[in-house]
This record gives C-alpha cells, structure tokens and sequence, in this order.
C-alpha cells in the first residue's frame, strides 16, 4: 500500500540564516568555527602525565611512550584550519517532477572544505535517527563537476530515501552536519534541511464508476437519449429537413421506397459527458491507533490516517472519471473557499490531486456549515467520510432530496484493539454508533464502499457492480429533452 508524492528542498543551514555555515562563536583556541576535541585533549593529557611519570621515576621507557601522543597533538595542532572558508557546508536538494508512490527521496550535496571526515546525524518525523561518518571527497578517479573550480575539493552527493505511506504536509529530513579534521578539530554542527513538503497522493487503477441518470454537454464518452451525433442506433426516420445526407441509410430507403420518394435516415443518440463531485471529509484525521484520536503520541509513518485514504480514493476516482472525459469538481468540508468547479483535462486533474494534498483538519466550530455544498444540477456526488458523526447523513439526504445520486466512500482505517477499558468502551459506543449510520445509509438505497485494508483492493469490483446495476436498473440516462 503506497500513496506516491514529492520530497526534497534546499535546505538552510543555522550557519546560512546567520551569514555563513558554522559562524556561531570561536573555538576554544579562537578558530572561529572550529574547535578541539576531546581526542586532542585525551593525547595531550597522557602525553603529559607519562612524560611527567617517566622523569619522577627515572624510567626513560615510560616517557618515550608520552612522547607519540605530544608529538600527534602538536602536529594537529600544527594544521588547524585558519579560516571561514573551510568549514564544510551542506545543500538539501530535491528531485525534479514526483517521487516514486512512497518513497520520498532527497540529495545532499556536502561540500567538504577543509574536513576529511563529516558526520551526519540523520532525523525525520516517525523515523528512528541515523548517524553516519562518511569519507568528505570523492574517490580520486571522480572529477569535480562543472561548477565547481578545479582546485576546489569535489563536492559529494549523499542519496536520502524515506518510506511513507502519509501523503499532504508532511516534515522531511532533519541533518544536523559536522565537520572533524585529523580526529582532532570538528566544527560545530550546522542544520540542514527540516523542511516542509506537499506529498501528492498516487491514484490507483479502476475500471467503470457509477454515473449520474442525466448527463450533459454536447459531447462525450457517454450515449444520452437526446438526439445527435453518437455511435448508438436509435432508430429509423423519414428524412425531414435538417437531416445530414450522410446520415441516408440507402438499404433501407431501397427496400421502403422503391422509387425512391422518401429517404431515410439513422438517428442515432447524442454523446454527453457525466459531471461528479468529489466531497472530501477533512474534519476528522484520525489513524489506527485510538490513543492518538485526541492529538496525543506520534502517528506512524507506515500506517496511513483517514485523511490518507481519502486523498488516495479521491485522486484514483478523479484519474478515472478525467481519463474517461467525464467533468470532475472538488469540495472540502473543512474549507469555505475556493472550490474546484467541475471541468475536465489533465491540468485540471493535476489541481485536484494538489487540491486534495492541501486538505487537512481544521476546528470542527469554524468550519460548521449551514448548508451543504452547492452541487450542479444532474452530477453525481462522491463523499469520502469516517462516518464518526450525524453530518454525512445530514448532507446525504439533502443532496438525495435535491435528485442528486450519491456514493459514499468509507474512509476510516482498520482500528487497532486497545487493552485499557476506558478506550475499549468509547471505541465500542463510537463503532456500534457508526455501524447504525451506515445501516441507515445502506436502508435508504445509498452504496458505501469501504476504502480500508483489504477491503480497498476489492473498491473496484465494488464500483463495477454499481456502475452495471444502475445500468440494469435505471431506465436509461436522459439528456435535454
């Protein structure tokens, strides 16, 4: 189960906010940037100490092995870094297009300075830390890139992947970067990165969907029962003014008329395309996990929320209704304004799916409507809603009354049994309470399909069966009479 997106910004250091990567305060022998660390003191203390031993001992033996360790302190001591410029810096790029459904991935491109040796201390949301020390150039054989001047050190590009099943706003890698020269001078850490993204939901493959009874527009996929260019026979006519001549059906003009004083013609049924709206219920963003349905503790990264699934079954329906060439618009609950109108095209598509990134919860009381969303006339309304409250069924039938077909789409992710009894009896009143909502909603002829675990690879069949019984049932879609 993936929900695809986009990672990756250049990311800004502590360093670069405040004119320079590592300008903060001098080291503890001035060097701005850099200081010594505890490895220089260590051979500097038991160089002294063993030299200090050997001559109060009068053990020649016991100073020489003093020596190395003075001699090692002072050669780096010798070879500090002298100034700004060689502190090592760090750029979080991001991939051009979308990343692969999820995976979220990013470069860093460090660019060493004076260090040979860069420790990184890798974080993201939802993710245990990585920390890594890697080599600071390139392998010898790799030349610099074209940007760079030939007697500056090569840069080096760190590949970053994150797995995530969570799609919208998401928090991508927090590095926190350090610079160490000879073990004995390291720079202080710079950040890079701790950005925010808008990760795209992925759109799954479906087959036919249920359509509205009426269709409209001059054109399209669908045959109505308004007379006009189509692909469907409706039937055989006397030629009346107003008739194309190509439209002449000869074979049968021969055998009625035989001398050939009237002329008929094919009518066939116009083509029209459907209208759908996408409701989006982005009040509620809730996961498995009930000890986080209050805002308390960490989602996780590998199971996806309520809103989750509503991203991922809105842009997989809305893929499917754009590529058949149907008009599809969108609606938040959570948000007043700027709604998607219906249309049709890849580019409106790619609003959408942005459209359905952005949605997120906001306080039930600034977003209580008084009424539902305005929804055209002859469009079919998909909902995609938990079912955790009374205002789905409120605005199901509201929109039933006004002859609008409407299919909800159940969006509320397998819950985890919990062992504490005061959350084992709340879940169980809020279950059986939303069990009867949707017995209620299944009494009054509306489908719901459920969009959650192993019940989403099946949605499709789901929709399929919709789609033939309406044909079945339904006498026939009418158009503009």
């Amino acid at each position: 189960m993936s929900f695809g997106g986009v990672i990756g910004s250049e990311g800004r250091s502590r360093g670069d906010r405040s004119g320079g990567a590592g300008s903060g305060g001098a080291g503890s022998d001035g060097v701005q940037g850099w200081r010594l660390t505890s490895v220089y003191t260590a051979a500097v203390v038991a160089g002294v100490v063993l030299l200090a031993l050997g001559v109060l001992a009068g053990r020649a033996d016991l100073a020489l092995i003093g020596v190395p360790g003075l001699l090692a302190a002072a050669w780096a001591r010798s070879g500090r870094p002298d100034n700004k410029a060689a502190e090592p810096r760090g750029t979080l790029r991001e991939p051009e297009g979308s990343a692969t459904a999820g995976e979220l991935t990013a470069t860093l491109r460090i660019a060493p300075g004076a260090a040979d040796v860069v420790h990184l201390r890798i974080g993201a949301a939802g993710h245990r830390t990585t920390e890594v020390a890697l080599r600071a150039t390139q392998h010898s054989t790799e030349h610099p890139t074209p940007h760079e001047a030939p007697h500056e050190t090569p840069a080096r590009d760190v590949p970053l992947r994150l797995s995530s099943v969570r799609t919208g706003p998401q928090d991508t890698f927090a590095i926190d970067l350090r610079g160490s020269l000879h073990a004995t001078w390291e720079q202080e850490p710079v950040q890079v990165g701790g950005t925010r993204r808008l990760v795209l939901p992925a759109a799954a493959p479906l087959g036919r969907l249920p359509l509205p009874q009426r269709l409209r527009g001059l054109t399209g996929p669908h045959s109505s029962r308004r007379l006009g260019d189509g692909a469907e026979l409706r039937d055989i006519h006397p030629f009346t003014p107003g008739d194309r001549l190509r439209r002449i059906d000869w074979r049968t003009t021969a055998r009625r008329s035989p001398d050939l004083d009237t002329l008929y013609v094919r009518r066939t049924y116009a083509t029209a395309e459907a209208t759908a709206v996408l409701v989006v219920d982005s009040r509620d963003d809730v996961g498995p996990d009930l000890h986080t349905w209050r805002g308390y503790g960490t989602l996780r990264v590998d199971e996806p929320t309520s809103l989750d699934l509503a991203r991922h079954a809105a842009a997989s329906i809305a893929r499917a209704l754009v590529e058949g060439g149907d008009r599809v618009g969108l609606e938040d609950l959570a948000r007043r304004r700027r709604p998607l109108p219906p249309a049709s095209g890849r580019r409106h598509l790619r609003r959408i799916v942005h459209g359905l990134a952005l949605a997120h919860p906001k306080d039930r009381a600034s977003v209580h409507r008084v009424r539902p969303p305005q929804v055209p006339a002859d469009a079919i309304v998909y909902l995609f809603t938990t079912v955790l409250d009374d205002e789905p069924l409120h605005l199901v039938r509201t929109w039933r009354t006004k002859g609008h077909p409407v299919v909800v789409i159940d969006t509320l992710p397998d819950v985890h049994p919990v062992t504490e009894s005061h959350l084992r009896i709340a879940w169980r009143i809020a279950r059986l309470e939303r069990e009867d909502r949707l017995a209620a909603l299944t009494g009054e002829g509306v489908p719901v399909v459920r969009w959650a675990g192993s019940e989403r690879d099946r949605a499709a069949i789901r929709f399929e069966t919709l789609a033939r019984a309406a044909e079945r049932h339904v006498p026939g879609r009418t158009g503009t009479p």
